[in-house]
């Protein structure tokens, strides 16, 4: 080391003849050998980071011809000299920041696999290690050599020497995550999950030789081994790749990562799933979710939803196994989504539980059932946006108007063209499980347009249109799973047109009508859902009702340029609650409960009857045609032998109290309900 300190003339007569000791004494007996090279292995630690890159590059050239000498020698199986023998070339690429010597220290590694590849065992450790260490690198050249090496090592090496390598199956699956992460090179980070993918076919391929596997500090039941050694170590740095790299590397790694699922999930045992959910349950992390707020919402949309979306895929392909393992942190995380003030993964969370519940349903037991109904009820209380009616400007400040001058007289006219809330968010698209980009303005974005609200105000109107949003979603997810998807929307189609052909004597039929889950629910767990319907339907009709509440929202900028309002949620809640009520009535296997039935339906079709003939707005009116029409179309096709029923809808209607102004409407409505009841 003294001769070695000089800064510009420094000596390498000693270091010449350690490398020469090394080599004449490497024919002693391992013990020996390995007591020797503790004492020389730290001195080539030293020498081959020194600050002079002659002295370095001689060291590490001197260890690549002696580890070359070593490694022709081969191991025995647990033995573990090759592993310390390598081990400095480890420690120059951690220290040593020079790109001369790290690029020098990758290549002798190159060397020694494409030459001695047969003979190495526990020396794998080290060279993942090295080029684990390489992968990081920002110089092109030293991580393109390290990673063809590793890409030769796991495409030629692992597939004719296996059982030598699986000792370090899992470092080099930690080294091929080490290149999928580093974002200077994405080509790279790409090939790198590709070959991640390729690894999983050697687990499937070959279990027995993890099963037969051992080492001293395996304390793993054989028949777990292939998961601790093989599946975890994939799916965990997959996971890894999710969490830490950028858009196009992470969704790649998310689709691999549920692709294996996919492929191998028929071989996993039950806990092993529990392991694995954990894992990937860690997307949906707050706490790791970035902190700032564009990068957040660009995770929610796009890694969220695409990580929902192929849960639910997952669910439904393994079913049988995990109903009892997954369902509950399903439900929990479609609860917690809908919770975020993402409006694509709030509407996300919905559209996956259709998807779990139409796929699954009739596979469904009574107490899961039980358990979906829960999970709809407690997201339809916790997204009711009750600070629709609460809400008021702050005291003491004055409601800013729109930029527009606006009188009382014209503010009568805006009332009559008041925008749906839900006229903000995207159409549901008919494909179930296709994973929608972002199209057009989400509910944040047509908040923050506003020039007239106020930052915590943003905010907050931003978080109540995504509740609005949530509860329109669900008023049709409750719908598409008992009728089935388009059911409902195709009868009201025939209803209209048969109503414009005058046909009164009509029949509709849905040929869809018994796809959906209606027969596989109970009738409680039906009224618990029609519960849920009803109390949005009541409370959109308040917020309907309230003008002066709409008009202080919208003059603080609160959804477009004319009065907010809840048509939409006002009409498809109480269509779904009636379709279910008429539907239970006619059911012969629900028998037991149509005293109840008729009950709710006396209740029901009195309320909604009598709010309708108090509607003046034209537009308002116009939006309950379809309503109207399902409920004439209903009452035609009760049976005669069901007179306890039209007894029921004729004492509905004869209760109401006829309180408008515009009398010839209210005179043709029951005209046609007068037609109708002779018919």
């Amino acid at each position: 080391m003294d001769e070695l300190l000089s800064a510009t003339h420094p000596r390498m007569f000693s270091l010449q003849k350690i490398v020469e000791i090394s080599y004449y004494n490497m024919g002693r007996i391992r013990l020996q050998w390995s007591r020797i090279w503790e004492v020389i292995g730290d001195h080539f630690n030293k020498v081959g980071c020194n600050p002079n890159e002659d002295v370095a590059i001689f060291a590490v050239d001197s260890l690549r011809q002696l580890s070359m000498k070593f490694l022709e020698k081969g191991e025995l199986a647990n033995f573990r000299f090759q592993k310390d023998f390598l081990r400095p070339f480890e420690h120059i690429m951690k220290r040593n920041r020079s790109p001369t010597i790290r690029d020098m220290v990758v290549r002798c590694i190159a060397q020694m696999v494409n030459s001695q590849a047969a003979n190495i065992r526990s020396g794998w450790k080290n060279i993942f290690s090295v080029f684990h260490l390489a992968a990081s690198d920002q110089d092109e050249s030293i991580v393109e050599l390290a990673f063809q090496t590793t890409g030769h090592i796991v495409t030629i090496v692992f597939e004719k020497h296996f059982p030598a390598t699986i000792d370090s199956f899992q470092d080099a699956v930690k080294c091929l995550s080490e290149f999928a992460c580093n974002a200077a090179f994405p080509d790279t980070s790409m090939e790198a999950i590709r070959l991640i993918r390729h690894c999983a076919k050697y687990v499937s391929d070959r279990p027995q030789a993890f099963k037969e596997y051992t080492s001293d500090d395996m304390n793993v039941a054989p028949e777990d081994r292939v998961w601790v050694r093989g599946w975890f170590p994939i799916l965990f740095e997959l996971s890894c790749i999710i969490n830490r790299c950028k858009l196009d590397v992470r969704t790649r790694g998310l689709t691999v990562m549920f692709e294996i699922m996919k492929t191998y999930g028929y071989t996993y045992e039950k806990h092993w799933w529990q392991d694995l959910f954990r894992i990937v349950f860690r997307i949906f992390d707050n706490m790791k979710l970035p902190e700032q707020q564009t990068e957040k919402a660009e995770w929610m949309t796009t890694t969220c939803n695409h990580a929902l979306y192929a849960i639910c895929d997952v669910f439904t392909q393994y079913l049988e196994v995990l109903s009892d393992v997954l369902l509950d942190d399903i439900f929990s995380q479609l609860y917690w989504c809908v919770q975020q003030d993402n409006e694509q993964l709030a509407r996300s969370g919905t559209n996956c539980l259709e998807n779990v519940v139409i796929l699954n349903g009739e596979k469904f037991t009574l107490e899961i059932w039980d358990k979906t109904c829960n999970c709809m009820l407690d997201i339809f209380k916790t997204t009711i946006p009750h600070a629709l009616l609460t809400w008021r400007p702050t005291v003491g400040e004055a409601v800013p108007v729109s930029p527009s001058a606006v009188t009382e007289k014209q503010l009568d006219t805006i009332s009559q063209k008041s925008v749906d809330i839900h006229d903000t968010v995207q159409p549901r698209s008919s494909e179930r499980h296709q994973i929608q980009p972002i199209v057009g303005s989400t509910a944040s974005e047509e908040i923050s347009k506003r020039p007239t609200a106020k930052f915590p105000e943003q905010k907050l109107f931003a978080a109540l249109l995504i509740k609005c949003v949530v509860q329109l979603e669900l008023i049709q997810t409750i719908d598409n799973i008992v009728f089935f998807p388009a059911t409902s929307k195709k009868e009201d189609a025939e209803n209209l047109a048969a109503a414009q052909r005058d046909a009164v004597d009509f029949n509709v039929h849905v040929d869809t009508q018994d796809q959906g889950m209606y027969r596989f629910l109970t009738s409680q767990q039906l009224f618990k859902l029609l519960d849920c319907l009803l109390e949005s339907h009541r409370f959109a009709k308040a917020f309907n009702s309230n003008n002066e509440q709409r008009t202080a929202l919208w003059k603080a900028g609160f959804k477009g340029k004319s009065k907010p309002n809840l048509l939409k949620q006002e009409t498809s809640s109480l269509a779904c609650g009636l379709r279910i009520l008429f539907r239970m009535s006619m059911d012969e296997s629900r028998m037991g409960a149509w005293d109840e039935v008729q009950q709710r339906l006396l209740n029901v079709c009195s309320e909604a009857l009598s709010y309708f003939l108090t509607l003046t707005s034209e537009s308002h009116r116009e939006a309950w045609t379809n309503l109207l029409l399902l409920f004439l179309t209903k009452v035609l096709k009760i049976s005669d032998e069901r007179v306890s029923i039209w007894l029921c809808l004729l004492k509905a209607v004869s209760h109401i109290r006829i309180k408008t102004k515009e009398g010839l409407s209210v005179n043709t409505f029951f005209h046609f309900l007068y037609i109708v009841w002779f018919q």
